[in-house]
Order: structure tokens, then C-alpha cells, then sequence
């Protein structure tokens, strides 16, 4: 039994000090880092009105579709009902619709989906419309569009609240995000804080 108890006490030993040090003391210290270092990103990158409520996060997209907003991706995410149906960025349910390239099912709502937004925004039938406006993301809560998308909804925008082109593209390159260390990735915009400087300047504008 002594020899039992001698060879089983490194191993607890072990498991105890693993469990204080992974469990407790590193979480914490990352915790503390995290708060120190990036504050914003650490507590869900919460975005706040004047007042300090939270309107959202510029990590999670919301639904626009009145003219006046900037459109965001195509979000393929379900409620959680049973049987479950489309509502679109339900952060509780994030997911792709997982459609193959050649699924029949996704060649349609492309299909469709391009034909609005050229309706939408004033395009020709033929015209190129960005992919992203027409393929939802792999979770369905992309918060961004390419830089592409936003200047072609920007006419229709700009129209919608009577404000000059100009301001609203603008508005479009202040909100726009840069390739990360100049080669990683495509310019994008987030369409959360983009709508929310539109309805600022339109109330400034009164």
C-alpha cells in the first residue's frame, strides 16, 4: 500500500500543479494582460453610443435593409427553433449554409441575390457585382464588406438621405480598414460603425 501511495503522490502532485497553473494563474494573467494591453478587444469590442449604451460589436454583423443603411454580407444563420428557419446574423447560431460551389441551391440564391442588388443600387443587368454581396461568410456574422460593395451602395445611400456623394464616400474611407501589414488580405468596411456615423451626420445635418 506504501508503495502504492509512493508512486501515486508524484502524479497528484503533478495534476495539482498543472491544474493551479493552467487552470488558474494563466487564464488570470492573460485576463490581466488582455485589460491592460487591449481593453476594447478584450471585453467583445463593444461599441457605445454617446450615452454609454451598447449598440453592437464591430466583431458581429447586423441586419440592414432599408436604402438609407449600407447592406451588409448574406448571412446564411438559422434561429435556434425547432425546425429551425433563416434569421439572419443570429449570433447564437453562427454557421455557413455549407452549400457546395455546383449545389443547385446556391447557384439560385446567387442568382437572385445578384439580381437585387443590381435592382437595388441602379446597376445594369450585366453589371459585376462583388462576391461578397451575394455568398454569405463560413459564420454567417462577417461584420465587414469589401471596399468594392461599399462604394457601389454608396449612390444609393448618399440618395436615400440626401447628402452629397461625396461626404458618404468619405465616410466610406474613414471607416475602411487596410490590408494588415500592407499585403495580408482585402480592404474592407465595417458596416455596423459605417451606419452608425450615417445616422450621426444625418441628425447633425437635421
Amino acid at each position: 500500500m506504501q508503495e502504492v501511495l509512493r508512486q501515486a503522490r508524484p502524479a497528484v502532485v503533478i495534476t495539482l500543479v498543472m491544474t493551479v497553473l493552467v487552470g488558474l494563474i494563466y487564464p488570470l494573467a492573460m485576463t490581466g494582460v488582455g485589460q491592460l494591453s487591449f481593453p476594447f478587444q478584450a471585453n467583445g469590442s463593444l461599441l457605445q453610443r454617446a450615452d454609454g449604451s451598447v449598440y453592437g460589436s464591430a466583431l458581429i454583423g447586423q441586419e440592414f435593409t432599408a436604402p438609407q443603411y449600407f447592406h451588409p454580407r448574406p448571412s446564411a444563420t438559422l434561429s435556434t427553433t425547432v425546425p429551425p428557419k433563416p434569421q439572419p446574423y443570429n449570433a447564437a447560431n453562427s454557421g455557413a449554409s455549407n452549400l457546395g460551389p455546383t449545389n443547385r441551391a446556391l447557384l439560385q440564391a446567387v442568382a437572385r441575390r445578384a439580381a437585387a442588388y443590381r435592382k437595388e443600387n441602379g446597376l445594369p443587368p450585366n453589371a459585376p457585382v462583388p462576391v461578397d454581396a451575394v455568398t454569405a461568410s463560413g459564420s454567417g456574422l462577417d461584420p465587414d464588406i469589401s471596399l468594392a460593395n461599399a462604394l457601389l451602395q454608396a449612390p444609393r445611400v448618399a440618395r436615400a438621405r440626401s447628402l452629397p456623394l461625396a461626404t458618404v464616400q468619405a465616410l466610406i474611407t474613414r471607416f475602411t480598414s487596410r490590408r494588415l501589414f500592407g499585403f495580408i488580405g482585402e480592404p474592407r468596411v465595417n458596416v455596423l460603425r459605417l451606419n452608425r456615423a450615417l445616422d450621426t451626420l444625418s441628425k447633425a445635418h437635421g
